[in-house]
């Protein structure tokens, strides 16, 4: 699928919406369901406030609740707005990164605030001059780049000893800023070579080194970090 095949031939979703459906279709993509109390979780709103969003993305025709399959699940529309969306995001991300230098920790929170107004005419000249990118500065993948990323190994699969590049921080990980922060500033990021030093399974926590530096985790932040090993 190319970058401009999913462009919506109606008009956008609200912002609100918008920010639904990227959530939406990460947990669709990896988890194959959609969680309303999730969704309360990560948008960090009310389980009453995603019970009248949601009424209203069915009303409108984003997701369908009532279907042949339980649960919540996006339509066709919702799923090439959803599209839109993450890819406007990720391009915006790249762009903040590598056109304007912004600080890793700033990109993935000022991309909220200009990913709703890129046109597909802006999509399309990013796309361009970012050279067709596959995963965003995070390493998560663009949507129909999934392959892309499926033989990295999250981080608490891996033994003690071993050396692995770090490929991926999940977007769950990017949505919490506090996180997101803990894992820049011990070097945790795409490109970097580390160590599993040590993995203690009775209390959840592993330790890896970066550059020299030691840096504990436990598996609740460590499932969200994918790597490769390395010979």
């Amino acid at each position: 699928m190319s970058y401009l095949e999913s462009d919506l031939s109606t008009s956008r979703p609200t912002h609100t919406v918008e920010n639904y459906l990227m959530t939406m279709q990460v947990m669709e993509r990896d988890q194959g369901e959609i969680v309303a109390a999730r969704l309360a979780e990560e948008l960090n709103v009310t389980p009453a406030t995603v019970a009248m969003t949601l009424k209203r993305m069915e009303r409108d025709n984003w997701i369908d609740g009532k279907g042949r399959h339980k649960g919540i699940h996006l339509t066709e529309t919702g799923r090439k707005a959803a599209y839109s969306v993450v890819r406007r995001h990720m391009l915006t991300e790249w762009l903040l990164l590598k056109i304007l230098k912004l600080p890793m920790l700033e990109i993935h929170a000022e991309a909220h605030n200009i990913e709703h107004a890129i046109s597909p005419q802006l999509e399309e000249r990013l796309v361009d001059i970012l050279n067709n990118p596959q995963v965003c500065p995070h390493g998560n993948p663009f949507p129909g780049c999934e392959e892309a990323t499926l033989a990295w190994t999250p981080l608490t699969e891996i033994e003690s000893g071993a050396r692995v590049v770090v490929h991926r921080v999940h977007e769950l990980a990017e949505n919490n800023q506090e996180l997101l922060g803990y894992l820049i500033q011990n070097g945790i990021l795409p490109g970097a070579q580390a160590e599993v030093s040590e993995v203690l399974p009775f209390n959840q926590t592993l330790t890896i080194k970066v550059d020299g530096k030691t840096c504990t985790l436990g598996f609740s932040a460590a499932r969200y970090i994918f790597v490769e090993k390395l010979p």
